[in-house]
């Protein structure tokens, strides 16, 4: 099984897909990645020579950021966004939607299930005393 970043990618796929299992890569990068490493992108990943797949690694750690170092990156723009209290950064603190979209309804992704308020009923106890009260 050959590991690139970090990530196990699978052996049984084609290579362009499998380059996608890397968190940062899709199937345009993975595209443009073999093409400069002139590797056929219908081969797949377990007929890749250890020259091959050595080549996609260098590409890979050189030339793009995934994977840990990507996380953090967003992670900490995300940070950054909710220290200077900007629009954008007080709806990722609140977990709503950032980009605009609308929370009357749906929003249930980024909101969760309902939360359904009832009405709080009145106990016995209470009842009482408000009818000896009166």
């Amino acid at each position: 099984m050959a590991r690139i970043a970090g990530v196990e990618i699978p052996p049984g796929k084609r290579i362009e897909i499998s380059l996608t299992y890397i968190y940062g890569l899709g199937r345009n990068s993975s595209r443009k990645i073999l093409e400069r490493a002139n590797v056929d992108p219908n081969k797949r990943t377990k007929t890749l020579s250890e020259t091959e797949i050595a080549s996609l690694r260098n590409i890979i750690e050189k030339e793009y950021k995934v994977e840990g170092d990507l996380r953090q990156e967003i992670a900490m723009n995300i940070k950054r966004l909710i220290d200077i209290k900007s629009y954008r950064g007080m709806r990722h603190l609140r977990s709503l939607p950032v980009r605009g979209q609308r929370t009357r309804t749906n929003a249930r992704t980024r909101k969760g299930p309902k939360k359904t308020i009832g009405v709080v009923r009145m106990t016995k106890e209470k009842t009482r005393k408000e009818d000896s009260d009166k």
